[in-house]
């Protein structure tokens, strides 16, 4: 018998039972439309993340203090008061380093008051750099500049949700907002632009920021030194020349800063952008695999019901089977017809499953969840996946049914009643 010939077969068979055959395909189609949503949201998930990573600029180096020791304990990185802006500026005007720019930054959360309305954000000081090396453009007005650095000035950058919520509609561009820190009296600022939105991750929002320059934030927000009296500052931002310099950036770096700190053993750490993306990647990916694993069990729960649907059309078609022996069909025939028959529910079902997915994945995306959008992506891996695993499965439970219709005697199924 040919395939064509068993394809034939299987779908009379189908035709001439289609409720049963439609309820037994509904197993499939659940199964594989919820393993292709579920991972369409891990997808996006991951994409979503990449782009906000990505979106912080490129090629980047992030270093930040070591850890500080506390009667032998070591606490959290960042915690030793090591790192400062002299060593951003020693990094900046060393020739010999593939890097492009330095934005070194100290931050700290304050209360801002703006027209009797105040939210709590986080207020970073930074120099002109910080735009280019971390991509953060203003939408309207403009950013910091050399001038407003030197001088100390009193100017703002506001990040975009920050903006909302001090000045609603209004534009706050010249307006004044007054910066708090630890109860102390207020500063006031003059804003001079508004970042473009970015959006936020679990690594926090970009958006929620006040940017400031970091000279004015040392002398009048947030002083604070080194036993030598230089000026502390929490992360050095470095944006290497390309991808490829980025292992060689971290040596040189790494060698500067000890010699500086006249230290054996590193008091600071180095972090590129693509160990902080490996990291998330890493992250979203098991919960790609999580989701995916537990829609999964719906497919198994689909090829139980083919298999038990096969044994029912088995034992109900003994008579059909035994005539076929009798006039010549062999055992292999027998064995193909109903293994095409289940592998045919299967695939048809996987086919309709796939579009359900499409449509599921196309309802979620958009759909606002925990303060973001859910962004559903579906990829062709995913597809090809899904479908393969239930024409697989189709086969796995479909080989005993057949198996047992082969191994039917023929003067035992002609008496069957």
């Amino acid at each position: 018998m040919n395939a064509f010939f068993a394809f034939r077969i299987a779908a009379r068979a189908l035709s001439a039972n289609k409720l049963r055959a439609g309820l037994t395909m509904l197993g499939m189609i659940i199964g594989v439309g919820a393993v292709i949503a579920m991972v369409s949201v891990g997808k996006g998930a991951q994409q979503s993340v990449t782009n906000q990573i990505q979106s912080m600029g490129t090629n980047l180096l992030f270093i930040r203090p070591g850890a500080q020791q506390l009667g032998g304990i070591a606490q959290q990185q960042g915690t030793r008061p090591t790192l400062t802006y002299e060593d951003a500026v020693a990094i900046a005007e060393d020739s010999t380093l593939p890097v492009v720019a330095v934005a070194p930054e100290q931050s700290t959360f304050a209360q801002v008051i703006a027209k009797g309305t105040n939210v709590n954000t986080r207020v970073l000081g930074t120099t002109p750099e910080y735009s280019s090396v971390r991509n953060a453009k203003p939408a309207t007005g403009e950013f910091i500049t050399k001038q407003n650095l030197d001088g100390r000035s009193l100017v703002a950058v506001l990040g975009s949700s920050v903006a909302s919520s001090l000045f609603g509609d209004e534009d706050p561009i010249g307006q004044t907002v007054k910066i708090s820190v630890q109860g102390r009296p207020g500063v006031n600022f003059r804003v001079i632009g508004v970042l473009e939105s970015k959006g936020g991750t679990g690594f926090g929002s970009q958006d929620d920021m006040i940017v400031i320059p970091i000279t004015t934030m040392q002398q009048r927000i947030l002083a604070q030194r080194t036993a030598q009296g230089s000026q502390n500052v929490n992360t050095i931002n470095v944006q290497v020349t390309s991808e490829d310099k980025l292992d060689t950036a971290v040596a040189q770096i790494g060698e500067l800063l000890r010699e500086r700190h006249r230290v054996s053993q590193d008091d600071f750490t180095i972090q590129s952008q693509a160990d902080t993306l490996a990291t998330a990647n890493q992250i979203t990916g098991v919960m790609t695999l999580l989701l995916g694993s537990i829609a999964g069990i719906s497919l198994i729960v689909g090829g139980i019901g083919i298999m038990n649907i096969m044994l029912v059309s088995v034992t109900e078609r003994t008579r059909e089977v035994g005539i076929r022996k009798a006039v010549g069909a062999r055992a292999k025939d027998i064995l193909m017809q109903f293994l095409v028959e289940a592998v045919l529910v299967s695939v048809v079902g996987g086919a309709l499953g796939v579009l359900l997915g499409a449509g599921l994945s196309r309802l979620i995306s958009g759909v606002s969840f925990g303060g973001s959008s859910l962004n559903a992506i579906v990829t062709p891996d995913a597809v090809l996946l899904a479908f393969g695993v239930s024409a697989a499965i189709g086969v796995f439970f479909g080989v005993y049914p057949a198996m047992r219709a082969a191994r039917l005697r023929p003067i035992e199924a002609l008496r069957y009643e």
